[in-house]
């Protein structure tokens, strides 16, 4: 090869390798899943179908209502997000076949709104596996909070802070000396179990009689036996909202006195529709203002969005959950990264109008707040004490 073949070479190169730095500095400075020019994709597996629907639904429908605000308003930081929603039917293994679709199909960037503890248990592995957030799940479940998982973020209080509320009211302001426990016999079941355990134990007491159902089903009738000839001063229910129903129904036609009580994963909403008459006196833990109170920021702007949606405390759930996931996304910046994302989370300190969420590296918990209600007149009314 004579001079002049070999400086044209070298020309050739240095222009290809220029072309090659200019074309890099023109490409998105991203390369995460879930993030393109345009938009941010987030995941959503829960109950679309069967007896805990209505939870998945509502919650769905809070979290599309802020949504739809914020892309109105044009996106965050230039960048509208993409809700890409899975039926899970409140079945574990549906929920990590949903899980696995969503981060190595659908390439989310997160995951968001799943609802449920047993759900969570399967899909939780395989999100952190993949590192990729697992956001706000409709379940008060302590294994979702202790240890700290980096990937793993919550919003609501947990089911040891609601049941503490509730055996400290019972005992306190009904002098109950019986608590008995009705529960689902899975892992929802047990977390509720553990919180109630928690605390009686603190007051040097013991759980009177335990009964419990299969998940998705209605088989309520061998465990209402045992509890009613356990004769106790209240019942602490761990479940959905149907087979609570029917519970609450049955109690009432064989003449059992005690006070019912369930935390708010019951879905109040969808309780009290199923309970009819026969919902009246039933007491529910909630973890979100009411949806009804109009005088709070959050609460007015959420009613106002819904727009003839369903208005109620997990529709607000889900509102206030998006709400949190922007805040954290405007946080993270205009490249963002899934590290970038949970480094703006722990950092996060935020007053959604009436519902302050913090987070830190140490505690990935973002509020505590517990609000009891009781059913009078069909709707659900925040009291202070029994």
């Amino acid at each position: 090869m004579n001079s002049i073949d070999m400086q044209s070479r070298r020309n050739f190169l240095r222009l290809s390798a220029t072309a090659l730095l200019v074309g890099s500095a023109l490409l998105p400075a991203y390369a995460e899943d879930g993030v393109a020019d345009k938009e941010i994709r987030i995941g959503m597996a829960n109950a679309l179908s069967g007896p805990a629907s209505g939870l998945g639904i509502n919650l769905k429908a809070g979290a599309e209502a802020y949504i739809a605000r914020v892309n109105a308003a044009g996106g965050v930081h230039g960048r509208k997000l993409v809700l890409v929603s899975l039926d899970d039917g409140y079945e574990p293994e549906r929920s990590a076949a949903a899980t696995k679709k969503l981060i190595e199909q659908d390439k989310v960037f997160a995951l968001f709104g799943y609802v449920g503890t047993p759900t969570s248990s399967a899909a939780v592995p395989l999100a952190s596996r993949a590192s990729v957030p697992y956001l706000f799940p409709f379940t008060g479940a302590e294994f979702l909070r202790n240890p700290v998982n980096k990937w793993v973020f919550n919003v609501r209080a947990s089911y040891f802070d609601e049941t503490e509320t509730m055996v400290e009211r019972l005992t306190k302001d009904a002098a109950a000396k019986k608590i008995a426990l009705f529960i689902q016999d899975d892992a929802f079941g047990e977390a509720g179990k553990a919180g109630i355990n928690r605390a009686l134990h603190k007051r040097g007491m013991k759980v009177a009689e335990e009964a419990r159902y299969k998940r998705n089903t209605m088989e309520i009738d061998e465990g209402l036996a045992k509890i009613k000839a356990a004769a106790p001063d209240a019942v602490v229910f761990v479940g959905t909202y149907k087979p609570f129903a029917a519970i609450v129904k049955k109690a009432r036609a064989e003449g059992i006195k005690a006070r019912f009580m369930t935390v708010s994963f019951i879905g109040t909403a969808d309780f009290i529709s199923e309970a009819g008459a026969d919902g009246e006196g039933v007491y529910i833990t909630q973890v979100m203002p009411s949806p009804d109170s109009a005088g709070v920021p959050l609460v007015k702007q959420f009613q106002q969005d819904m727009r003839g949606g369903p208005v109620n405390y997990s529709s607000l759930e889900g509102y206030a959950n998006a709400a949190v996931l922007v805040e954290a996304l405007k946080k993270t910046g205009a490249n963002p990264s899934r590290s970038g994302f949970v480094g703006a989370l722990e950092g996060l300190s935020t007053d959604l109008g009436g519902l302050k969420v913090a987070f830190s590296p140490s505690s990935h918990q973002g509020a505590r707040d517990v609000f009891l209600t009781v059913v009078r007149g069909g709707k659900a009314v925040q009291v202070d004490k029994l």
